[in-house]
């Protein structure tokens, strides 16, 4: 074509108008063709989107816009540049969509949203959810933390099967939908996508793979209580199977914070690093769990005892 973007980059060097208006067509060309998802913030493409994409391949560490240079310099007219330009935006979103689990949790919730009359999408960019009783032009304005440590009084319910693929199985869809709804009610307003993701990430540890670091109480009592479980070949209380059902149960933060119980709200912050209020509802949530749990059949001593041990067991780490 004459007068484009090979002729635009031959005579100043630059990436201009003519370069960037390309890119933009290319990047709605590969996105039809391979069914790519809108970048992060956006709840479907527009030419906003594609403008995130294309700023993101400019000014990504170790590239930048030397892709542009490397496609020119490879290129002898319109047409081949096309080419590389084509090949190099459909590699990056590959890239991008295996690296984006918080992308794939919120394009969800926005679907199950959207399927859902409970619900209603604020106008505007960024995307942003409301119950559909509340006013139309109300937006939270708080501190993600409070979202979260409201989240987290939500009890009764958790995520026993989280697919990456397919349909949501119907229980999740449930539990899903009901910290929305909470939070969306004590929010009163509009609530960023991005954050409701984060909300639900943070609620059922659903993105973050779960971490494990070995703990020890001050004095060694966790370290004498776990030698002395793992001591006794026999398990005649049947605590280690009991104790096995629980630890299942337990989100990542809540594992790392069964040795601490007694400590407060701050102290658990600083260990799980998260908010204050987030660390205060999460040590809530455990002492709830443990408390339903304890109160079954069994011996409970003997079961805390086995909890602790595993608290300093590397090999009890398990995805959640």
């Amino acid at each position: 074509m004459a007068g484009g973007a090979f002729e635009e980059l031959s005579q100043t060097g630059e990436l201009g108008p003519q370069t960037f208006e390309l890119l933009r067509r290319l990047v709605h060309q590969v996105r039809h063709a391979s069914g790519f998802p809108p970048p992060e913030g956006y709840a479907q493409w527009s030419d906003d989107a594609a403008y995130e994409v294309i700023t993101a391949m400019l000014t990504r560490e170790g590239a930048g816009q030397q892709f542009v240079t490397r496609c020119f310099a490879l290129s002898v007219d319109d047409a081949s540049l096309e080419r590389l330009f084509l090949a190099s935006i459909k590699n990056f979103l590959i890239d991008e969509a295996k690296k984006t689990p918080r992308g794939k949790l919120r394009r969800r919730i926005a679907r199950l949203m959207g399927e859902d009359a409970a619900f209603r999408r604020a106008a505007g960019s960024p995307p942003r959810w409301a119950l559909s009783d509340h006013p139309p032009d109300t937006v939270w304005q708080g501190d993600l933390d409070d979202l979260i440590a409201e989240a987290w009084r939500v009890r009764g319910i958790g995520i026993t099967r989280w697919n990456h693929s397919g349909p949501t199985p119907r229980q999740t869809v449930h539990a899903l939908k009901t910290v929305l709804v909470h939070v969306l009610r004590y929010a009163r307003g509009a609530v960023r996508e991005e954050d409701l993701a984060k909300v639900l990430e943070s609620r059922f540890e659903l993105v973050a793979a779960a971490s494990f670091t070995l703990l020890y109480a001050d004095e060694g009592t966790l370290a004498d209580l776990a030698e002395a479980a793992t001591a006794t070949s026999a398990d005649p209380t049947g605590a280690g199977g009991d104790a096995e059902g629980i630890w299942q149960r337990l989100t990542a933060n809540e594992r790392l914070s069964l040795p601490y119980l007694d400590e407060d709200a701050h102290h658990a912050a600083q260990l799980l690093e998260i908010g204050q209020q987030q660390a205060a509802a999460v040590l809530a949530g455990l002492k709830e769990k443990l408390r339903l749990a304890l109160s079954q059949d069994g011996d409970p001593a003997a079961i805390m005892q086995a909890l602790l041990s595993r608290c300093t067991d590397p090999s009890s780490e398990t995805a959640l």
